[in-house]
């Protein structure tokens, strides 16, 4: 059975339980430490930058406190019309949001930044996925609304909680959508030899993940 074999400690700088959940999905193990800072971007750049830059402060803030670790760190947006849709505040809020979302084919950008300072190697970029909504009803957004999924979620859905049967179609990665691009992020990670798949070893389960804060 396959394993990885990891050469360095690897730290998820996200509060995100999902961003979390797709980690250990993907069989790393890795503990979660995450900045006490408020991360801000100007709000002028394109969405694309704009994720990229909170990602790596992200980053940044804690692989300076653990310089020998590599660190992970993301941030996700939803955009429609040109609009940012921020984490909605009220009932009323994501029931806005939702309304709309309905109908219409919006963008997720996720942007991630993995860096160690011991070596001061980085890499960051952002990733987008366009995400359809069906036409949803009234009543289907009231009782989402409802529900306690919208309110740490940008955009008021999470596409793999009870929000799955608000989405039509997705064009791209899945995974951007829940907050973190696996693929990009396991690519960096075995081309840097921070990990290896290792086929002839034994397969044991990862350490399960702690909290550092």
């Amino acid at each position: 059975m396959a394993r990885y074999v990891q050469h360095a400690p690897i730290i998820l700088a996200s509060r995100s339980p999902r961003r979390k959940a797709l980690l250990q999905q993907a069989g790393l193990t890795f503990s979660v430490v995450f900045s006490s800072d408020e991360e801000s971007a100007d709000s002028r750049l394109d969405p694309a930058a704009y994720v990229r830059f909170l990602a790596e402060k992200k980053a940044e803030g804690v692989a300076i406190r653990y310089p020998e670790s590599w660190v992970i760190g993301a941030d996700t947006i939803v955009v429609n019309d040109g609009k940012i849709l921020e984490k909605p505040v009220s009932k009323d809020a994501a029931e806005t949001m939702l309304r709309t979302l309905s109908g219409k084919t919006h963008s997720v950008f996720t942007g991630y930044a993995i860096c160690n300072a011991a070596s001061k190697r980085s890499v960051s970029d952002a990733v987008q996925t366009g995400v359809t909504f069906k036409p949803l009803t009234d009543p289907e957004i009231a009782w989402y609304a409802s529900t306690p999924e919208p309110y740490d979620k940008a955009g008021a859905y999470a596409i793999q909680g009870l929000g799955t049967f608000l989405v039509k179609r997705i064009n791209g990665s899945y995974t951007c959508v829940v907050g973190l691009p696996v693929c990009e992020v396991m690519d960096f990670l075995i081309k840097e030899k921070i990990i290896e798949m290792a086929a002839d070893t034994p397969w044991t389960p990862p350490t399960p993940q702690s909290s550092i804060n």
